[in-house]
């Protein structure tokens, strides 16, 4: 049986199959997938056919909900939470993964799931899917396989990828307007923004207790994470296990012009961390203090702090991973 029918605020499709049992229905287990239309340059809406489809193909109770503005996802997740839903899926990219899953941290009886849509969707590596699935990604993915992964917090802001401070965070701020909404574009608009940045970011002093280890350096780049990939194409953390209870830190000191895109060129492949500029190490947690604001990502959302306190939150989140692929998980 299927129902459709349409809020004053949002649109909701829900769909079970007829097949079923009065018994079987009353046994089932509850889907939800909230769904960002605009992620992805509107990506995402051109995938609820898909998703039905798939809800019928493997005889789920599914109910399909779209977001109308930021933090929406979040508000969907808590009320699919209550309502008794197992599976809470987040289809769009890393900015409507990191509000649905900090709605289920703690919450081992439910499960994390992530349909990609975005345009860099850099969390997807972590539990092992492509940035945009194939007809084998959907039946692995109903499979129903899950692993229980760490998040970490800055500032009590949770993150699931990651965090940075320095050029990427300089990137991340010039990726939105003056009123606080995202720039259009696709992963190009990353490259010219990274371009500028390399070419005029100027570092700022940090002061860091990692463990009661004092330091005070101008750091190019510092990147705190879960996961090991950013910015669609840059994996900063390569060493990254999404759920060994560590944060892994890279490091990267005040740079030259030449050194900044020696650097830049290293990244994708995670040979940077041959580069006697860079320090790579695992933390629990650590603090940061600035002499002033600056801007900070979390994963990819900007903010601005001078005081910083990270920390890991181990086991933190349940998630539908794939055994078959690259992921980062210790299994």
């Amino acid at each position: 049986m299927r129902k459709f029918y349409i809020p004053q605020e949002q649109q909701s499709y829900q769909l079970m199959p007829n097949h079923l049992s009065n018994m079987e229905q009353s046994h089932h287990e509850k889907w939800v997938f909230i769904v960002n239309p605009t992620a992805g340059n509107h990506f995402a809406r051109t995938l609820i056919p898909k998703l039905e489809s798939e809800i019928r193909k493997h005889q789920i109770d599914a109910k399909i909900i779209l977001t109308i503005s930021h933090g929406h996802a979040s508000e969907l997740a808590q009320i699919s939470i209550k309502s008794g839903a197992k599976y809470i899926v987040a289809v769009g990219g890393d900015g409507t993964l990191n509000e649905v899953a900090k709605m289920l941290i703690g919450n081992k009886n439910v499960v994390l799931g992530i349909i990609p849509a975005g345009t860099g969707n850099d969390f997807i590596q972590i539990p092992g899917f492509p940035n945009r699935f194939e007809e084998q990604h959907w039946d692995i993915f109903f499979q129903k396989n899950t692993i229980l992964m760490d998040a970490g917090t800055c500032n009590g802001v949770p993150f699931f990828n990651g965090m940075g401070v320095g050029f990427d965070a300089e990137v991340a701020a010039k990726n939105y307007l003056a009123d606080g909404t995202v720039k259009k574009g696709g992963k190009d608009k990353y490259w010219s923004h990274i371009i500028k940045t390399l070419l005029f970011y100027n570092e700022k002093e940090a002061r860091v207790n990692n463990n009661g280890q004092k330091t005070s350096s101008s750091n190019f780049m510092k990147t705190i994470a879960i996961g090991r990939r950013f910015a669609g194409d840059f994996f900063i953390t390569p060493r990254a296990i999404a759920n060994d209870g560590l944060l892994d830190v890279c490091s990267i000191q005040k740079l030259t012009l030449l050194q900044r895109f020696k650097i830049l060129m290293q990244v994708p492949k995670g040979q940077h961390l041959n580069d006697p500029n860079v320090h790579y190490d695992q933390t629990q947690g650590l603090e940061m203090e600035f002499d002033a604001k600056v801007p900070f990502h979390v994963d990819g959302e900007l903010y601005f702090a001078s005081k910083f306190e990270v920390a890991i939150l181990p086991e933190a989140v349940n998630i539908i991973y794939n055994p078959e692929g690259s992921h980062f998980f210790s299994v």
